[in-house]
């Protein structure tokens, strides 16, 4: 088995950025999910399961740290880090709600017009992250922005069965997976609860709850009218009223992830 994609996402429910390298920690993949859209009025967090138009969206690292924000028909905008412990807002994730640093009126401005409402751009520096879910990993486990867990493993083998069953192509980036393995068998990775990748081992934690984010076609943010891969995946990945498909993960220590690199199962 190897790892042959890597996957972050700078800015929740954005873009995909495919990276041949990247360091790995407690958070994940280094810079995923530090971003995140909220509504200016109450803080609620913003995805393309109500705004598809994100997946028009690209949010890039400069060289500096900050995003570069461009879509169609917007000059791009480059956004600094907000200072950690200054213009801090208000921002809630599902039960979450925490205060973060605010990153300004102009990339407000320039989402809020992509948007088509007033929305506000927020950070998450490394003090502020909050805790897994309850029940799940240890007292020390944190995640940035990411839905509940730092890092989403799913085996190119499921996708493939899920494509056969389904009966077109499906690209793996509508389930927006971290990491991708090859070589295992189907569904290999829900018997997993210890692995190793390279030289850095993880916990597999949870099976991922999928949703209507999955029937967007990742490129154009168009649903799908027949719901796919959500109704097929309810007829043989459902249990106990959530359609399950990837493995929530975190990592033990810091590490550097490549692709190629050997997956091997611990436990």
């Amino acid at each position: 088995m190897r790892l042959s994609a890597l996957y972050r996402y700078p800015l929740k429910s954005a873009q995909a950025q495919a990276l041949g390298q990247s360091p790995c920690g407690l958070l994940g993949l280094l810079g995923d999910r530090r971003w995140m859209l909220v509504e200016q009025d109450n803080g609620r967090f913003l995805t393309q399961r109500a705004y598809p138009q994100m997946s028009q969206l690209s949010a890039l690292y400069d060289a500096d740290g900050g995003l570069v924000l461009s879509a169609p028909g917007f000059d791009p905008l480059q956004v600094a880090v907000p200072q950690a412990d200054a213009n801090l807002r208000g921002a809630t994730i599902w039960r979450d709600t925490l205060r973060v640093p605010d990153a300004g009126d102009a990339a407000a401005d320039w989402l809020s017009r992509f948007i088509g409402k007033p929305v506000r751009l927020v950070h998450v520096p490394e003090p502020r992250t909050r805790y897994l879910p309850a029940g799940y990993g240890e007292n020390s486990d944190r995640v940035a922005f990411a839905d509940g867990f730092p890092l989403l493993l799913i085996g190119q083998a499921s996708l493939d069965d899920l494509v056969q069953r389904v009966g077109r192509p499906l690209e793996m980036l509508r389930f927006r997976p971290n990491l991708v393995v090859e070589g295992s068998a189907a569904y290999a990775e829900d018997g997993w609860k210890r692995i190793r990748i390279g030289q850095q081992t993880f916990r597999v934690l949870s099976p991922c709850t999928r949703c209507i984010l999955t029937t967007l076609d990742p490129q154009t943010g168009e649903r799908s009218p027949d719901r796919e891969p959500l109704t097929t995946l309810k007829t043989y990945r459902q249990k106990e009223g959530d359609v399950l498909f990837g493995q929530n993960l975190v990592a033990d220590g810091e590490g550097v992830l490549e692709v190629g690199m050997a997956v091997e199962v611990l436990e």
